[in-house]
C-alpha cells in the first residue's frame, strides 16, 4: 500500500513515499528532499552466509550523471567505477548503522541508494543517509534504530542546517552527525580551525535536528513498519568458556596480552591457541567456535584491565602518548618526504608539486567542484601488519583515510595565487598499530613543509579511544589508541587541527552511542595531544616551510595576458604553443581569465618562453629593438621571427651599412639578429631594419 509522509527540514519538505516502488526489497523509500530523489532499499539473505564470524554488511551509494542532466564520459557512456565522493558517502552511511545491527547477525545485508535527480539545494548524500535508516528500520530486518543524520555548516559565525550546495561552498564548518534517540552515534567533520568549543556546539545542534527526525521516523514505522524477522544467533557456549579458563586462568591471559610489542601479543596468544587446541582435540564442536572464543577471552581481559584496573596493555598512563619520532628529507630527489612514528605506527609521505594543470579532474554530481588541486593519497601494503596478500589497489578504507587527512590539511593551504602548483601527498604506511590516517596527517604537514609549499600553519592528528562499563557514567577515554585497544574498545575518535582549532573529525564507534560528557572529553584530549605532537615533534624537526621549493620541482612562472590574445598565444589548432613548449621544453597552461601558466625545470628556458609570449600579445613599436631568428630568406630581404607565429619583414636595403646583392651574403638561415622596428610602411605592414642597430 501506497503511503507519503512529509515534514519540514530546515526550510525544505523532506518527503517519503513508502510501498511506491521496489515492493520486494525488505524496506524501500523514495526520498524528496526538496527537487533531490534518491532512491533507498534495504535487503537481507534468507539465510546466513556460512563459515564467516561477521556481519557482512555492504551499503553502496550510486551516482546516476542523468541527475544532474549529464551523459557520462569514457567510451562506453555509461556510470562505471564508484566516484571517490560516492565511496566516502558509502562509508559514512555504513559506520553509524552497522553497530545497531545484532553483532552476531549473519545474514547478508545491502543498503542501496541510487540518486535520480539533485537539487543544489538538498544534498543528495544526506537525502541517502536519511533514506538507509528509514528503509531498514521499516524492514524486518533486525536493527535497533531508528537513527537520523543531519549536516551542519558555519558561517558567518551563524550555524547553517543542512547547508545548500552554495552555502557549503563558503561554509567554515563541513559537519555529519548521526544520532539515536539518546545519543551521538557517528561524527564526520572537515573545518577551517574551528574551536572545541563551538564544534561541540555544532554536534549537539544537529542531535537536537536529529531528534525531530526520529520523531518523524517513528510515524513511518508505527505505519508502514514490518516485524523484525528471527534469525539463527551465533555464540560461544558457556561450557567452553568455562573449560578455557580452566586451562588458561585470567592471570595468565592478562600476562600474554600485558605488551607493547605487537609481535610479542600476537605469538602469546597462539601458543595458547595452540595449548587450547591439543586439549580440545577429541571436540569438533569447540575447536570449531576456539578462534571466536579465544578473541572474547581476550576481549573480555583487555576491558577489564582498562575499565577497572586502569591498565593499557602495554603500561602507558591513561593519556600518555607512545613514543614518537620525525624526519624529513627520508628520499632522495623527491620534491618533499617526512616520516612520523608513533610507537609500532610509521608513515612516510611523498610530496610532489606540478602546475596547476595536473589537478585532478572531477566528473561528479556537484557542478561547482571540477578539479581538486591537493590530493592525499593513502596506501596500506600488508607487510605493515606482517601479513601476505598481493596488492588489488586502493579500497573503501583506503579511500576513506585518504580523504580524511587530505580534509584536514586543506584549511592550511595557500591559495592558487600564492602558490601556482597543484600538490599531491602519498602516505606509504611502514608499519600500522593504530591511527594510520592521523600519522598520516602528521607526515604530511612534514612532507608539505619539505617541500617548501608554505602552509600557514602545522596541522597534527591523534586518536582516542574508549571503554564504556555498565552505566553512561562507567567509562575511560584513552589517548593514542593501539591496534588491539581499537579492536576490543568502543570507539575511534580521530580529530586533527592547528594550534588555533579543530580541521577535521572522524568518529567511528562500536557501540549504542555517545554522551555529551564523552564527546566533551574525547575532544579536549586530543586537543592536548596534538598541541604536544606540534610542539615537541614537528616544530623541533621543520618550525617553517623552507624558503623554495626543490631543485627537483617544477618552478611556475605567472603572467597576465590580453583574453582577446589568447588565440594568437595558441595559435591554429595549437601550433604557437606547441612550438614555445618543444621549443623551450615548458609547459603552458593558459585560462579564460588570460593567466598563463610557465611552468619548467630551467630557469633560462622559462624566461625565453615568457619573453615569446609578452612578444606574441605586444604590438611592435616603432624605435624599439627586438631579437629574432632568420627564418626564410627571399630576394627582396629576410623574414625574423620574434617568437612563434609572430615574424617580421626586414628588406635587403635595412640589412648592412653597406650595399649588399644578396641576402645570403650577410644572413644565414638561424642567424640571431638584432631589428629596430621601423613602424608600418604605405601598405601597413610593419617593417624591420638590422643595420640601424649595428653601432
Amino acid at each position: 500500500m501506497y503511503k507519503s509522509f512529509s515534514m519540514e527540514l530546515a526550510g525544505r519538505t523532506l518527503t517519503v513515499d513508502v510501498g511506491r516502488v521496489c515492493a520486494q526489497a525488505n524496506g524501500a523509500v523514495l526520498m524528496h528532499y526538496g527537487e533531490t530523489t534518491v532512491l533507498s532499499t534495504a535487503t537481507a539473505s534468507e539465510k546466513p552466509r556460512d563459515g564467516i564470524d561477521f556481519f557482512p554488511l555492504s551499503v553502496e551509494y550510486e551516482e546516476k550523471m542523468y541527475a544532474v542532466g549529464k551523459i557520462p564520459g569514457g567510451f562506453t557512456r555509461r556510470e562505471g567505477k564508484a566516484s571517490e565522493n560516492a565511496i566516502l558517502t558509502s562509508r559514512v552511511i555504513d559506520r553509524p548503522m552497522r553497530p545497531l545491527f545484532p553483532k552476531d547477525y549473519r545474514n547478508d545485508v545491502t543498503l542501496d541508494n541510487i540518486v535520480f535527480s539533485v537539487s543544489p539545494e538538498a544534498a543528495p548524500e544526506l537525502t541517502a543517509m536519511i533514506g538507509s535508516a528509514i528503509a531498514t528500520c521499516i524492514s524486518d530486518i533486525p536493527f535497533d534504530g531508528p537513527c537520523a543524520m543531519t549536516q551542519v555548516g558555519l558561517i558567518d559565525g551563524e550555524f547553517i542546517i543542512n547547508p545548500t550546495n552554495d552555502q557549503k561552498h563558503v561554509s567554515e564548518l563541513a559537519l555529519t552527525v548521526a544520532s539515536t534517540r539518546e545519543k551521538v552515534i557517528m561524527i564526520e567533520a572537515g573545518a577551517k580551525e574551528v574551536p572545541e568549543d563551538k564544534m561541540i556546539e555544532a554536534i549537539f545542534l544537529a542531535h537536537d535536528v536529529n531528534h525531530q527526525l526520529i520523531e518523524f521516523i517513528d510515524t513511518i514505522v508505527a505505519e508502514c513498519g514490518k516485524p523484525k524477522h528471527e534469525y539463527q544467533h551465533f555464540s560461544v557456549s558457556e561450557e567452553l568458556f568455562a573449560a578455557i579458563k580452566e586451562i588458561i586462568p585470567p592471570e595468565k591471559m592478562e600476562e600474554a596480552v600485558f605488551t607493547d610489542e605487537k609481535q610479542v601479543r600476537e605469538e602469546n596468544i597462539r601458543r595458547i591457541k595452540d595449548e587450547l587446541a591439543e586439549k580440545f582435540a577429541d571436540n569438533e564442536e569447540w575447536l570449531s567456535q576456539l578462534d571466536e572464543a579465544v578473541y572474547q577471552y581476550q576481549k573480555k581481559t583487555v576491558r577489564k584491565m582498562i575499565l577497572k584496573d586502569h591498565k593499557r596493555p602495554d603500561g602507558r598512563a591513561i593519556n600518555q602518548i607512545r613514543p614518537l619520532a620525525a624526519e624529513i628529507d627520508v628520499i632522495p630527489r623527491v620534491h618533499g618526504s617526512g616520516m612520523f612514528t608513533r610507537g609500532q605506527t610509521q608513515i612516510l609521505n611523498i610530496c610532489t608539486l606540478a602546475p596547476l594543470a595536473d589537478a585532478q579532474r572531477l566528473d561528479g554530481l556537484d557542478e561547482q567542484e571540477v578539479s581538486k588541486r591537493y590530493m592525499h593519497h593513502y596506501n596500506f601494503p600488508s607487510f605493515s601488519v606482517g601479513e601476505t596478500k598481493p596488492s588489488r589497489g586502493p579500497g573503501r578504507r583506503e579511500i576513506g583515510h585518504g580523504a580524511l587527512a587530505e580534509r584536514a590539511l586543506l584549511p592550511v593551504l595557500p591559495s592558487e595565487e600564492e602558490f601556482p602548483y597543484a600538490i599531491r601527498t602519498v602516505s606509504e604506511t611502514m608499519e600500522s598499530n593504530g591511527s594510520t590516517s592521523q600519522a598520516s596527517v602528521c607526515a604530511s604537514t612534514l612532507s608539505l613543509m619539505a617541500a617548501g609549499v608554505p602552509i600557514k600553519k602545522q596541522v597534527a592528528g591523534i586518536s582516542c579511544g574508549l571503554v564504556t562499563g555498565d552505566t553512561d557514567d562507567d567509562y575511560i577515554v584513552l589517548t593514542d589508541i593501539q591496534g588491539l585497544e581499537d579492536f576490543f574498545g568502543d570507539m575511534d575518535f580521530k580529530v586533527a587541527g592547528t594550534h588555533d582549532g579543530i580541521t577535521a573529525i572522524q568518529m567511528d564507534i562500536k557501540i549504542h552511542g555517545l554522551t555529551r560528557p564523552i564527546i566533551e572529553e574525547a575532544i579536549a584530549r586530543t586537543k592536548e595531544a596534538r598541541e604536544y605532537i606540534i610542539n615537541e615533534i614537528l616544530t623541533p624537526v621543520i618550525a617553517e616551510p623552507r624558503k623554495e621549493v626543490s631543485k627537483y620541482a617544477p618552478k611556475i612562472i605567472q603572467i597576465h595576458i590580453d583574453p582577446e590574445k589568447i588565440g594568437e598565444v595558441v595559435g591554429q589548432r595549437g601550433k604557437t604553443i606547441n612550438a614555445i613548449i618543444e621549443e623551450c621544453g615548458v609547459k603552458i597552461d593558459i585560462e579564460d581569465d588570460g593567466s598563463v601558466s610557465i611552468a619548467g625545470v630551467d630557469a633560462a628556458a622559462m624566461a625565453q618562453a615568457q619573453k615569446y609570449i609578452e612578444t606574441i600579445v605586444t604590438e611592435f613599436e616603432e624605435g624599439e629593438i627586438y631579437e629574432g631568428k632568420v627564418v626564410s630568406i627571399k630576394e627582396f630581404g629576410a623574414f625574423i621571427q620574434f617568437a612563434p607565429g609572430k615574424e617580421g619583414m626586414v628588406h635587403i636595403s635595412k640589412i648592412a651599412k653597406q650595399r649588399i646583392n644578396r641576402v645570403e651574403d650577410v644572413l644565414t638561415l638561424g642567424d640571431h639578429v638584432k631589428c629596430k622596428c621601423l613602424g608600418k610602411d604605405r601598405m601597413g605592414r610593419v617593417s624591420f631594419s638590422i643595420k640601424d642597430c649595428k653601432q
